[in-house]
């Protein structure tokens, strides 16, 4: 079964037509890049998988299930299955390391023998362990986008979304991010990338969602970016 469904999905922002009747499926472990010039809509994708925002018209199904149909009680369950790593870190400064991964799992009152359980297992898959107790500000911009990956993590997620993930990173870092979300992968979670860096595209040779203007103009496997 296909772990998520875009069925038809159309999006407008006033007259602006961000998505147009789209349709696509992944699979569970799958890696896709998200790839096109801003504005194609790759970010209202991301928006409308973890339901910050709903579609106008179509379906978009999680595990079989229609993601409008979650209730405000079951939605806390959607985020925790879907892990989302940003642009811009929005890290707790006044936090250290630890404390920016826990709080994750604080939110949604999990017991003090599970933080410190899971906390450390996450910052040690990230290479973060000698960090731990470093604030955001003494970090470099890879640490800092790795802390934000082991906060994604915290709660194992079926699905990782890196939505520009390297954009604020120098290319020793970004490469350093794209060897952890291959790691990742293979580890069996399901990782989607929305990026506009082409070297990373065609190094990795997996999937390759190309839109435009709001619809999908390619789809390949083992794609490159201006494929």
């Amino acid at each position: 079964m296909s772990q998520i469904e875009f069925i038809n999905i159309t999006k407008q922002y006033g007259n602006f037509k961000a998505l147009d009747n789209i349709s696509f499926t992944i699979n569970n472990g799958e890696f896709i890049f998200l790839v096109g010039p801003s504005g194609a809509g790759k970010s209202t994708i991301i928006k409308l998988l973890i339901r910050e925002e709903l579609s106008d018209a179509g379906e978009i199904l999680f595990n079989g299930k229609n993601i409008r149909e979650f209730t405000q009680k079951e939605m806390p369950d959607l985020r925790r299955k879907i892990g989302v790593v940003f642009q811009d870190f929005k890290l707790l400064n006044s936090k250290n390391v630890f404390e920016n991964v826990s709080i994750a799992l604080e939110v949604v009152n999990s017991s003090e023998t599970e933080i410190k359980s899971i906390v450390p297992n996450v910052l040690n898959l990230v290479g973060l362990t000698d960090k731990i107790l470093s604030f955001p500000k003494q970090l470099s911009g890879g640490e800092r986008q790795r802390l934000c990956i082991a906060r994604a993590l915290a709660h194992e997620p079926d699905v990782l979304i890196a939505d520009e993930a390297t954009g604020n990173i120098d290319p020793d870092a970004s490469q350093e991010i794209l060897d952890l979300l291959g790691k990742i992968n293979s580890l069996g979670t399901t990782v989607i990338m929305a990026t506009h860096d082409e070297r990373m595209v065609d190094q990795m040779k997996k999937r390759v969602l190309r839109l435009d203007k709001g619809s999908i103009i390619s789809d390949k496997k083992g794609g490159k970016y201006r494929e």
